[in-house]
């Protein structure tokens, strides 16, 4: 939440903005006199999170089984589509070559022979359709001369009819089979693109150009979809993953300055700036993600180091402070004339608040009684 008491950052961050409050001594007695300040005071954001290695995921397989061959060690440098590890998957690959065998069996060549006698037999359907064409066209003329009976005449109109049939029939028969195999073939060919398929989940490859930071598992180990096998990222490149509460995220935008400390670093603070925020809350922790990019960086990092960072959302220059401790009920002030005054409040912090009305620089204060 906003400026939590426990975080060291923002601490630091106060003491090197300005000045201390200026404390002197007035009158008799010991009571402390303390004056009102300008300085720079800021309002900040707290989130802790951890450090990422750019596009940094975990690797995962959509295969069942034992790891048969691990082709990477921690630390190796992948490009994308390098093998990862291979599970164990004898039943995908007599899948897929059966899947090559039926392929090769639909295929077009294959069934020339087919194709081949169905031809001969469309063209051999054909000329006798066209001879009797000619003869029944012959058998016309000579009975419009009087030659000839009519029952020759019908015969040849039937033996027109019939070879008119076959030859149709004999191009419906082609016809059918070129596209029984193409329909074999195209489905054939899907068949063993699903084989390849099932096949390469069974190999685990890189999804990008960067290094192995670690592999989980063992060869020999079982695996599922749900078991993370390898976690990998951009070489040399991080980012920030920080987790903001949901009532602070409102405040947060893009290019903000952060100020970052981490246990691996004691004592130092780093700069960064806010370069993505995620949409979407975390339902479970009623936090938002928040990415942000070293400004200035530490001399050296690794993934899922730990963080704590506040998030500068607000900065004014020159404002009137005051001490926290000289505040009493949210909103009123003691003088050195002991006299009790009413203040307009801006900006808190851990040891200051900035003071917008009632009180100006030679305003003297001096502690309320608790």
């Amino acid at each position: 939440m906003k400026n939590p008491v426990h975080l060291p950052v923002w601490i630091k961050f106060c003491l090197a903005l300005g000045a201390v409050m200026a404390v002197s001594s007035c009158g008799s007695g010991d009571t402390a006199i303390t004056y009102p300040k300008r300085q720079t005071i800021s309002e900040s954001v707290y989130a802790s999170g951890l450090v990422r290695a750019r596009d940094q995921y975990e690797a995962f397989t959509l295969a069942n089984g034992p790891i048969q061959e691990i082709f990477v060690t921690e630390g190796d440098t992948v490009k994308v589509g390098t093998p990862l590890l291979q599970i164990y998957n004898e039943a995908e690959k007599l899948r897929r070559e059966n899947a090559q065998i039926a392929r090769s069996y639909a295929d077009q060549q294959a069934n020339q022979n087919r194709l081949r006698e169905l031809t001969l037999a469309l063209q051999l359907a054909k000329s006798t359709h066209q001879n009797d064409s000619l003869l029944l066209l012959r058998q016309k003329n000579l009975w419009s001369k009087g030659i000839g009976s009519a029952v020759e005449l019908e015969q040849r109109q039937l033996r027109y009819e019939n070879s008119k049939t076959g030859f149709l029939s004999a191009q419906l028969r082609l016809d059918e089979l070129k596209r029984e195999i193409e329909f074999n073939t195209k489905n054939a060919g899907k068949n063993l693109e699903i084989s390849q398929v099932m096949e390469s989940e069974y190999l685990l490859k890189s999804k990008l150009d960067g290094i192995v930071f670690a592999i989980l598992k063992e060869k020999g180990e079982m695996v599922s979809p749900q078991t993370p096998l390898a976690i990998l990222g951009k070489t040399g490149e991080f980012v920030l993953e920080l987790q903001v509460d949901e009532f602070d995220i409102v405040m947060v935008e893009l290019g903000q300055k952060v100020l970052v400390s981490m246990d691996s670093f004691k004592g130092e603070v780093f700069e960064a700036e806010v370069t993505k925020i995620h949409p979407i809350m975390d339902s479970k922790t009623k936090t938002f993600t928040v990415e942000a990019q070293f400004s200035k960086s530490p001399p050296r990092l690794f993934p899922n180091l730990s963080l704590e960072a506040n998030i500068i959302t607000m900065v004014r220059e020159q404002s009137l402070v005051i001490p926290r401790s000289l505040l009493f009920l949210d909103n009123k002030v003691i003088t050195a004339t002991h006299d009790t005054l009413e203040v307009k409040v801006g900006l808190k912090t851990y040891q200051v608040v900035e003071i917008l009305e009632g009180i100006d620089e030679q305003t003297g204060l001096i502690q309320p009684i608790r």
